[in-house]
């Protein structure tokens, strides 16, 4: 899923949601950014790029551990990172769909011809371990549902 800020900003006017943005180009940004959300009291964290990984993937959710937010992250930093929530695509399943390109292209094909295409396969990740540490509880149809339930 790809949001822009201003889509963020229409649909938090829309639902009467108070929107905070806290831009982070680096891991080391995230102690202020997390700071921001605390003093904010925000209840909950929407994290919608992935560009800032580095060598410390696992940094930002240990810092939102901290944070009363409840965190919606990366499916892959929900399963490492200790994010409670996450619903996005299958990764894997998007490399997959790359190779596919790559192949038509080394055969030929001009990839502006190519269609342009939305991943197909979407997954829910919830993490009950982080959601416990943090007094989260979650409904059981809603874990019912998830693809990986982590305990």
């Amino acid at each position: 899923m790809n949001f822009s800020v201003r889509e963020m900003e229409m649909a938090a006017r829309r639902f009467g949601v108070e929107l905070h943005l806290h831009g982070v180009s680096s891991p080391f940004d995230f102690p202020a950014a997390f700071d921001g959300i605390t003093r904010e009291h925000a209840n909950a964290l929407f994290v919608f790029d992935e560009r800032v990984d580095g060598d410390s993937q696992d940094t930002h959710p240990e810092l939102g551990c901290e944070s009363p937010a409840a965190r919606d992250l990366s499916v892959r930093r929900a399963r490492r990172g200790g994010g409670v929530m996450a619903y996005g695509p299958n990764i894997p399943d998007i490399y997959r769909r790359a190779a596919v390109y790559v192949d038509k292209i080394l055969k030929g094909a001009k990839p502006a011809d190519l269609p342009v295409e939305q991943p197909t396969k979407i997954q829910l990740v919830i993490n009950l371990k982080t959601a416990r540490a943090l007094g989260s509880r979650f409904p059981q149809s809603l874990l019912l549902r998830a693809d990986q339930v982590i305990q």
